[in-house]
């Protein structure tokens, strides 16, 4: 079960904004003057094993834990700012002077061929706007295990039956050398099934082994065909002679004058192999495991209306700042001190979570919220105007249609480097 990363009981609670995981941008800090010890973050989490009880239960003695969590925390201020405290907007706000902007507009434009760099640099900056995007996303990777069975001749040789053991069931099977690294988006694994080998008649010969003749014998049971039988020769036509041009017959060599010729497909037997038992009336069997490993995606993004015409997509391609990185068997909504609308995006996400198939079992989930930083920028000059948006904290600009000087009109190949 999760558990808070500090009780509700520690005196410094109110120090504490949002959690977030190791490596993110939010700065470990106390507006009490105490700093916060790493280590005493550590002690209070509660670690879960991404792992039930009852799969892949050698993994739950290692030593070590599988995927360690290092936290640190966020400011709480005392004054609201939109959906954070005015202490961890500042955190995430991207601070851009107007040389910036220009640079980064500049850089992208120079990646399209039939973008004029003009108004990038002479168009006057009227204004900046933060309009912060917040992402969440639920990945829930799952096992699923299904049975099919497979078929092949049998010749000869040791067959590995029940009479060897008793046969596992599929979830009874110990895959961990082919299990993959959590959060894979997809990997598959083929596996036979011990002691399940049997085997069994043909079914298409009834354990004969031959068939009747689909030439000479179309449409009949083997047990029905009929020897002996001749088609007409092709040379001659059933003639038995071949016509010359002088008017005169000789005897057509193809047939030797009897005007037809065997079966060319079983030379008149009335019987061919049967290619399914290649002759051998058996047929040996098997299960075999089909294991797939999936991560499932649950996305959601909150964008306020200045950055509503930008695709979710960007926004889940950028770069942000985590709040919350929590892993869990079953992840539940992640909780903030002192922000209503997160715990709400939260809870949404979480309820969006993907559906599973019967046959398949969550091994582990990542619920992870973060906030990325949006500037819209609007330029104008006289009458004219248009806007971009710098994006993420790697400051990728997003602009598609309304950049004023462009004479490709969408004829020629720089539209690849749109990356939409």
């Amino acid at each position: 079960m999760e558990q808070p990363l500090i009780s509700p009981e520690s005196k410094i609670w109110s120090s504490y904004e949002h959690v977030g995981s190791a490596g993110s941008a939010i700065q470990t800090a106390s507006l009490t003057g105490t700093e916060v010890n790493v280590d005493e973050i550590r002690s209070a989490a509660a670690y879960s094993n991404p792992y039930p009880p009852s799969l892949h239960a050698a993994l739950l003695s290692s030593p070590e834990p599988l995927y360690p969590t290092e936290q640190v925390t966020g400011n709480h201020g005392d004054e609201y700012y939109g959906h954070l405290t005015q202490n961890a907007a500042n955190t995430q706000r991207q601070v851009l002077d107007d040389v910036e902007i220009r640079e980064l507009l500049i850089d992208h434009v120079g990646h399209r061929c039939c973008w004029g760099s003009r108004p990038a640099r002479t168009w006057r900056i009227r204004a900046v706007e933060d309009c912060n995007v917040y992402v969440g996303t639920l990945e829930s990777f799952v096992e699923e295990r299904e049975t099919v069975t497979e078929k092949k001749p049998y010749l000869s040789g040791e067959v590995d039956g029940k009479e060897k053991g008793p046969e596992l069931g599929i979830w009874e099977l110990d895959l961990r050398s082919e299990f993959p690294v959590l959060f894979t988006p997809h990997k598959e694994s083929w596996t036979v099934i011990p002691h399940s080998e049997a085997v069994e008649k043909c079914s298409g010969c009834g354990g004969k082994g031959n068939i009747a003749c689909p030439t000479c014998n179309a449409d009949k049971e083997s047990g029905l065909y009929k020897e002996n039988q001749m088609n007409p020769c092709t040379a001659c036509y059933g003639r038995g002679l071949i016509a010359h041009d002088d008017g005169s017959d000789s005897i057509c060599k193809q047939c030797n004058g009897k005007g037809k010729i065997p079966c060319p497909t079983c030379g008149s037997s009335g019987l061919i192999k049967c290619e399914t038992c290649r002759g051998s009336g058996s047929l040996l069997s098997h299960k075999v495991a089909v294991v797939r490993w999936k991560t499932f995606k649950a996305r959601k993004v909150s964008a306020t209306s200045g950055a509503a015409s930008v695709p979710d997509e960007v926004f889940h391609r950028a770069k942000g700042v985590q709040l919350c990185n929590t892993q869990a068997q079953q992840c539940s909504p992640a909780f903030f001190a002192d922000s209503y609308f997160l715990n709400k995006f939260s809870s949404e996400i979480i309820a969006e979570r993907a559906p599973v198939p019967p046959s398949a079992r969550v091994i582990c989930e990542r619920h992870i919220i973060s906030v990325v930083p949006v500037t819209r920028v609007t330029m104008t000059n006289r009458s004219r105007s248009f806007s971009f948006y710098i994006i993420g904290t790697g400051r990728e600009v997003y602009l598609k249609d309304s950049y004023p000087s462009r004479f490709c009109w969408g004829l020629c190949p720089c539209l690849d480097w749109l990356n939409l």
